[in-house]
């Protein structure tokens, strides 16, 4: 099985030439084609004879690793591109997530864990630092899926919970005071939001939620 062409795009050159090193002597399957000290450089070669995989840290003088991923997939679509940073605030993971990175990884990880990252990449995976996985998973449970009846408004609640005892539009109008076609307007605002298709099944998710 042939190597794992990778470029290591990092400014602290003597960590980059670490792992480089560590490739060799491991007998990884990664080959480490160039290190390149900021991503200027690397934005000129890397077009020229593109690897597999660029590792990239963040904080470079000049352009930044988040920028330059963004810039390097427009110019090599199929490059891998692994963040490998100290940094593990939310902007960070978020931004290179947004820019095209497939994975995000830790400098506190270990040779190893790089090289399992850099496989499972290629492999078609998302590696991910632990505590970057965590961060991830947990702004999504933090959002409010979106069929559920907390995305309705008071008003739109008001309306499905009369839906549900058989009221007729013009009832439920009397009701709450509205015109017809406000009715009529609500209506289909809490379909698109709980992606039904009739009453009943608007009813049912609704119902189905609050439980």
């Amino acid at each position: 099985m042939p190597p794992i062409l990778t470029a290591i795009i990092e400014d602290d050159v003597p960590f980059a030439r670490m792992f480089e090193q560590y490739f060799k002597r491991r007998g990884s399957g990664i080959d480490c084609v160039a290190v390149y000290p900021n991503a200027e450089e690397a934005l000129q070669k890397i077009p020229l004879h593109p690897p597999e995989v660029a590792l990239v840290d963040i904080n470079m003088p000049g352009m930044n690793g988040i920028e330059f991923i963004s810039r390097i997939r427009v110019l090599c679509p199929s490059l891998i591109c692994l963040v490998l940073t100290t940094f593990d605030d939310d902007t960070s993971v978020f931004d290179a997530l947004k820019a095209g990175a497939c994975g995000y990884l830790l400098k506190r990880s270990s040779p190893d864990e790089i090289v399992s990252a850099i496989e499972q990449a290629v492999a078609g995976g998302a590696p991910m630092s632990p505590h970057i996985a965590r961060q991830v998973v947990g702004f999504f449970h933090s959002r409010p899926a979106p069929d559920s009846p907390d995305t309705l408004s008071e008003r739109e609640r008001q309306v499905i919970e009369l839906l549900a005892t058989g009221l007729l539009y013009k009832e439920i109008a009397e009701k709450l005071d509205l015109t017809f076609e406000t009715v009529r307007s609500y209506v289909k605002r809490i379909y698109e939001k709980l992606h039904a298709h009739s009453r009943t099944d608007a009813v049912n998710k609704y119902q189905k939620q609050r439980r």
